[in-house]
C-alpha cells in the first residue's frame, strides 16, 4: 500500500478545510441527497461526500457502510485529492497502491473507486473528495463520466454554502 503524499501547501489547504466549519457536523440531507442518488445512478452500494483532515478521512455523507471516519493514510480520497480531473482505479487488486489497502482486502472490500476533488469557494484549495465505491471492477462510460462530474460539481456547490 502506498501512502498518499501531502500537498505542499498543505497548513493552507488545512485552513480552508476548517474555515468550512463542516468537521463532526451532524448528516445533512442535502448531501445525503447526492451521495443516494449516485448509488442510485451508478448502481454501487458506496458514495461519500469525504473531507480530508490531517490525520483522517472523515464523512459528511455517508451511503453504504457505517464508518465515519478512516485513517488518512488508508484513505483513496487522499490520492483522488491530487487529482486535477476524476480519479479511477478499476481494479483496486491490480493497482499497486491499493492492492493491500485494509480496506480492500478487509470489509467493505472495495474493488473500485471513483472519486474527483472538491475545493472551497474562496482560495480553491482541495478540501475533500465526492466519490463512489463498488466491491467488483468496473469501468466508466463517458455518460457515466459525465454524471459523476455533475454529482462532484453538486457535492461541491453544497460545502460552500
Amino acid at each position: 500500500m502506498k501512502v498518499s503524499p501531502i500537498l505542499h501547501n498543505e497548513e493552507e489547504r488545512l485552513q480552508a478545510v476548517y474555515n468550512l466549519s463542516i468537521l463532526d457536523t451532524e448528516p445533512e440531507e442535502r448531501f445525503d441527497h447526492i451521495t443516494r442518488g449516485a448509488c442510485e445512478f451508478f448502481k454501487v452500494p458506496m458514495s461519500t461526500v469525504t473531507i480530508i483532515d490531517k490525520d483522517r478521512e472523515w464523512f459528511k455523507s455517508c451511503q453504504g457502510t457505517p464508518t465515519k471516519e478512516n485513517p488518512r493514510e488508508i484513505s483513496f480520497c487522499a490520492h483522488a485529492m491530487l487529482s486535477d480531473y476524476i480519479f479511477i482505479v478499476e481494479d483496486t487488486l491490480a493497482d499497486v497502491r491499493f492492492a493491500d489497502n485494509p480496506m480492500v482486502i478487509n470489509p467493505p472490500h472495495i474493488r473500485f473507486y471513483a472519486g474527483m476533488v472538491l475545493k472551497d469557494r474562496t482560495k480553491k484549495y482541495s478540501v475533500g473528495v465526492f466519490c463512489i465505491k463498488d466491491t467488483k471492477p468496473r469501468t466508466m462510460t463517458p455518460v457515466e463520466i459525465d454524471r459523476f462530474i455533475q454529482f462532484a460539481r453538486e457535492a461541491e456547490s453544497e460545502l460552500n454554502k
